[in-house]
């Protein structure tokens, strides 16, 4: 025991005279995808002015930081990259949307006058969240879609339909895992075999899905050939 000092004596130890602090000031709000909470929560954007402190009281600014988003649920900071990621909301209806999009370009392609590949491609879209979709309404897409492009059906895929693709699929194929591109790739091959083999249009159109999805042309030659193979 050090001279001076009984059992029960207390060690004092100086306050932390310097430091910095940052002021947040809320510049928006909205809702968002949390990686912290791993599901949609409300965030505020924010803004910071640091400051030096002198035993804990601010003194001299050291100028902004930020923004940031801070979520409502958990209170964790995140870069504002955060938010390109799109709600679990927003993500599925882009993936419904994508679907959608996918099957008219196959039918177009070729397939609108045969029952059973309206049959598959309406079951499809179903299953990706338009419930009240039937094959009626996606022949009579189809058919308008045509009549406003003057486009024929069993054609190559053009320019028009292209564009269509593009910008359905183009904005979710970073937010989908390889398993999930080609699964919606896939989802258009077997709409296209429903009638029969693969025509050079729906493989046209097919191979547009793909690189829209960043699938390499490789990859997309091997997973239409497994679409043929009954698993």
């Amino acid at each position: 025991m050090l001279p001076g000092r009984g059992r029960n004596d207390r060690v004092v130890r100086p306050a932390r005279m310097l430091g910095t602090r940052t002021a947040w000031t809320p510049v928006g709000d909205g809702e968002f995808f949390c990686p912290g909470c791993g599901g949609d929560r409300n965030y505020q954007r924010l803004t910071g002015r640091r400051r030096f402190t002198l035993l804990g009281v601010p003194v001299l600014p050291r100028g902004e930081t930020g923004p940031v988003v801070e979520c409502a649920a958990c209170s964790r900071h995140f870069g504002t990259d955060v938010l390109d990621h799109p709600t679990t909301t927003r993500f599925s209806a882009m993936l419904r949307d994508a679907v959608h999009t996918v099957a008219l370009a196959v039918l177009a392609a070729g397939g609108t006058c045969s029952r059973t590949a309206l049959e598959a491609a309406a079951a499809t879209v179903r299953a990706a969240g338009f419930d009240d979709c039937t094959e009626d309404q996606l022949g009579a897409l189809v058919e308008a879609l045509a009549a406003d492009t003057g486009r024929v059906f069993g054609e190559p895929c053009g320019a028009g339909l292209a564009i269509e693709l593009h910008e359905a699929l183009d904005p979710l194929a970073p937010h989908l895992a390889p398993a999930g591109r080609e699964s919606v790739l896939l989802q258009g091959a077997r709409i296209a075999l429903a009638d029969g083999p693969y025509t050079p249009a729906e493989r046209d159109a097919l191979a547009t899905v793909g690189a829209a999805l960043t699938i390499c042309a490789d990859d997309v030659t091997r997973l239409l050939a497994a679409a043929r193979t009954p698993s």
